[in-house]
């Protein structure tokens, strides 16, 4: 929600999926969310390598992309603005959108120590760097992040073969069916983007044909902002990022929550389950000269079921 510092209420997406999901008082979500970046933050966004953004495009269509970098490239010089000496490479489909100013949703995280926060607001190219301007600033819990640690960082980054397709082939289905991590990008109009994680254990993610994922929704801090957005636009994102490899998958389509409490329990540790419905593909070879060595999961990831 737009504001000029100090806390800001929910949005009304955020109050629908809190009261469905019985989730009762004002200080969850958006409420009580600065647009101020305190040091401790500052000092954090100095330390990572990769962010991933979320935008939309003119036309509304919301994708999830990557920035990478060494440590330092991205910094907050004052308050509210954070300074990425990045921008999008060729393939990323955000490549370009930020020629203008336009929502961001961005999301550090450290995957070694399972530390994140999420920085929100408005963001434009300027020269080789991207400027963004806060408007939420805020840390999320250490759930369901598996570490690792950055193995390479200084090959050399090829986005020369990025391949556009509407539906997933073979290789693109058993990429998503065999993750432990992905990212969710959403956007409602006049609230701003979002960008946030998603972990579990490999085949936490199901695919259903070529165009349908299906994930669950783990119990984490109830601010519910990610479904709060997709109540008013279920247009959505999502970014798989090959780890050893420096490839990324980035999804476009639309997604819904299924609030059916038989289907939920079926999962093991799904609260509810989200489809989502797959309208664009782009696969990216080499986007990023960074690869990532796994360490371990997060303790809290639900078992799977026997089959």
């Amino acid at each position: 929600m737009r504001h000029e510092g100090g806390p800001v209420m929910r949005h009304e997406g955020e109050r629908l999926v809190q009261r469905r999901a019985g989730v009762t008082g004002d200080g969850r979500g958006s409420a009580g969310v600065s647009a101020v970046i305190p040091p401790v933050a500052a000092e954090f966004l100095s330390r990572q390598r990769m962010l991933v953004i979320a935008a939309a495009d003119d036309d509304g269509t919301v994708w999830a992309g990557l920035l990478t970098g060494p440590e330092g490239f991205t910094t907050a010089p004052a308050t509210r603005t954070v300074v990425a000496h990045a921008l999008p490479r060729d393939g990323d489909p955000l490549a370009g959108r930020f020629d203008s100013e336009r929502d961001i949703g961005m999301l550090a995280i450290e995957p070694a120590s399972r530390r994140r926060m999420r920085v929100n607001g408005r963001a434009r190219k300027d020269g080789d760097r991207l400027l963004v301007h806060t408007e939420q600033v805020y840390a999320n819990c250490p759930k369901y992040i598996q570490t690792r640690t950055v193995a390479e960082d200084d090959l050399p980054a090829t986005t020369s073969a990025a391949l556009t397709t509407r539906t997933l082939n073979a290789d693109q289905v058993r990429w998503i069916s065999t993750a432990d991590t992905f990212f969710v990008a959403t956007h409602a109009a006049g609230l701003g983007a979002d960008a946030s994680h998603r972990g579990g254990n490999p085949g936490f993610v199901t695919v259903t044909g070529d165009r349908r994922l299906t994930w669950p929704d783990y119990i984490g801090n109830s601010m519910y902002m990610t479904l709060g957005n997709l109540e008013l636009e279920p247009r959505c994102g999502q970014l798989f990022v090959d780890w050893e490899r420096g490839h990324t998958l980035h999804l476009t389509g639309r997604a819904r929550v299924d609030w059916s409490p038989e289907r939920a329990a079926a999962v093991p540790g799904a609260q509810r389950l989200v489809d989502f419905d797959v309208e664009r593909v782009v696969q990216v070879t080499g986007a990023t000269g960074q690869r990532w060595a796994f360490g371990k999961y997060s303790r809290f990831n639900p078992a799977h079921k026997e089959s």
